[in-house]
């Protein structure tokens, strides 16, 4: 095992946590209550609008964060990042920017910064290791997202390399769970499967239906294993770049989708629409570093999808 990094301990702690009513912000919130901080600070986006600059200095001016955690982002699936390819680079883009500096100029111990695993070249040898940032063309349905996303990476490390700030990047694979979107458009692929297949099921329709051929291979990892995973790098990790953050296993879109439907209880047959595009071939990423650290997902993925269902039932079809 790989030495560790100085322990930063956030007990006794202000921490501040960007989007704290959003499905990783809230998870880090449920997270942190066991390390005991001193006060977990939040901002709802009608108090605080982190694309307004002004706003978010003020926010840490008056609260001085000693630690930051920034899950904040604007976050769609291919259909919302393919529809509105101007609003996922700018708003993505500001709040980064406004909530790094402002976290500089109110003299943050740390921050820690959320990417994604669509930051990565489409076609990028697998599993994706960390070096393979900037190797290669993004994929064209969400790269305006991984743009800001590469950018929001690069400022941490600017400032680290500049002021000495102690600004690290981690990059979750997929994520689903408790607070996920459930849009049937402008969802991720596991939470817009749970809508359609539930409601295939409600109808009593004979059949579901998936986009592309179904090949495509994605990792998934729970939001509160994602939560947990976050404060054992801010406590753990300090350098320059990032550490990747998945489950360290995949499976393609077919059987995920087999997987929701027996969650759901889903008889009926699985169609295929081969018009529809299937988008990068493989995104599995290499998570070496972190369990050189110390750390390793542990909810099943089974096991998740149901407590992601029931979440998805309790705010839904109540």
């Amino acid at each position: 095992m790989a030495d560790r990094a100085p322990q930063y301990d956030l007990a006794g702690k202000r921490v501040y946590v960007a989007g704290h009513r959003g499905m990783v912000g809230s998870a880090i919130v449920r997270r942190l209550q066991s390390e005991n901080p001193a006060e977990i600070i939040t901002a709802t986006s009608s108090e605080v609008d982190l694309r307004d600059q002004r706003a978010t200095r003020e926010l840490f001016g008056d609260t001085k964060p000693e630690a930051v955690f920034m899950p904040a982002a604007k976050v769609g699936g291919i259909v919302a990042n393919d529809s509105y390819p101007a609003d996922f680079l700018y708003d993505n883009l500001i709040m980064a920017s406004n909530v790094i500096h402002a976290a500089h100029e109110a003299g943050a111990e740390k921050l820690l910064f959320l990417g994604s695993s669509c930051i990565f070249p489409k076609l990028a040898p697998q599993p994706l290791v960390e070096e393979a940032l900037l190797t290669g063309p993004l994929e064209q349905t969400n790269e305006w997202y991984a743009i800001a996303k590469i950018a929001g990476i690069k400022l941490c490390d600017a400032y680290r390399k500049q002021h000495g700030a102690d600004f690290i990047s981690a990059m979750p694979c997929n994520l689903y769970g408790p607070g996920d979107n459930y849009h049937p458009q402008n969802s991720h692929v596991l939470p817009a499967l749970i809508r359609k297949v539930h409601d295939a099921k409600a109808n009593g329709s004979s059949s579901v239906e998936i986009w592309g051929t179904g090949t495509p291979l994605r990792e998934f990892l729970h939001v509160d294993d994602c939560a947990d995973g976050l404060v054992f790098i801010m406590k753990h990790h300090s350098a320059a770049g990032f550490l990747n953050l998945g489950s360290g296993t995949d499976q393609s879109i077919e059987q995920l989708a087999h997987t929701v439907m027996e969650v759901v209880g889903f008889e009926g047959d699985l169609t295929k629409d081969l018009s529809k595009p299937d988008g990068t071939p493989r995104k599995l990423m290499n998570v070496d570093r972190l369990r050189e650290l110390g750390w390793q997902s542990s909810i099943e993925l089974k096991s998740g999808i149901q407590n992601a269902y029931a979440d998805y039932l309790d705010r839904y079809q109540n």
